[in-house]
């Protein structure tokens, strides 16, 4: 008997690691960020034997927990109302940067949804943080259809992945910020250009400049970089 449970043991840490590494190579792979937190739902869904898994991302002007992410075609769970900071299970999760395991949720006084639990059948949760340099930006659920009591390793499963997918969503907002900034840059020289076209080829001052390019962008319902890149463009062709 004794064998037998070393036996699984060794199995069960086997199937840990693999899942671990399955879950790095999803999170790792050339995706959008949208398809990529979708595959981490539905890896961890089937690492974890979960009936609903979901990743939630604080919206940072609003300060509550958003639905990012979930395998779950409950559209009823799909739809359920954002948690505030403290809010709930995964609004606790969030504030205070630490799991909770709940073995039923039903009656559970914290637990906000318990309408949708009884519906959907879901009955033990696991609740863990995503974290950036001790830096919370979400939460991964874990839902049981099933009484389960969560062991340390499971805890330390789900962790490991909210760790790796909140690498991967910091860095996305991070490409997304420089981006905005390049293109924004990137604006201001094309527009100081289309400028000095104008000062020089129609005798404009830089207000009077500024203000045409700012005028046929309304007008026309295009940026103003688009009314610059033109002005450029036509510039470029009397040559």
């Amino acid at each position: 008997m004794v064998r037998e449970d070393k036996g699984n043991s060794r199995a069960s840490h086997t199937k840990q690691l693999e899942a671990i590494s399955k879950v790095s190579r999803t999170i790792t792979s050339s995706l959008y960020l949208e398809d990529i937190l979708k595959l981490v739902v539905t890896v961890t869904a089937e690492i974890m034997n979960s009936k609903i898994c979901s990743l939630m991302l604080i919206d940072e002007k609003t300060r509550e927990l958003v639905l990012k992410a979930t395998q779950s075609m409950s559209e009823i769970y799909n739809k359920k109302a954002h948690l505030k900071m403290g809010e709930g299970i995964a609004g606790k999760v969030a504030l205070e940067n630490k799991p909770i395991a709940v073995y039923d949720i039903t009656k559970e006084p914290e637990y906000k949804f318990k309408d949708i639990a009884k519906k959907e059948g879901l009955m033990s949760l696991l609740s863990v943080p995503l974290t950036v340099k001790d830096r919370v930006i979400g939460v991964l659920n874990n839902y049981t259809s099933y009484p389960h009591k969560f062991t340390k390793d499971e805890i330390n499963i789900l962790t490991t992945v909210a760790n790796q997918a909140a690498i991967v969503i910091e860095n996305a907002e991070l490409m997304v910020k420089t981006k905005v900034v390049q293109e924004e840059l990137e604006a201001r020289k094309l527009i100081e250009k289309a400028k000095g076209l104008l000062m020089r080829e129609q005798g404009f001052s830089e207000e009077e400049a500024f203000r045409k390019i700012q005028k046929q962008s309304m007008d026309m319902r295009k940026s103003m970089r688009e009314i610059a890149e033109a002005i450029i463009l036509i510039d470029k062709m009397k040559r």
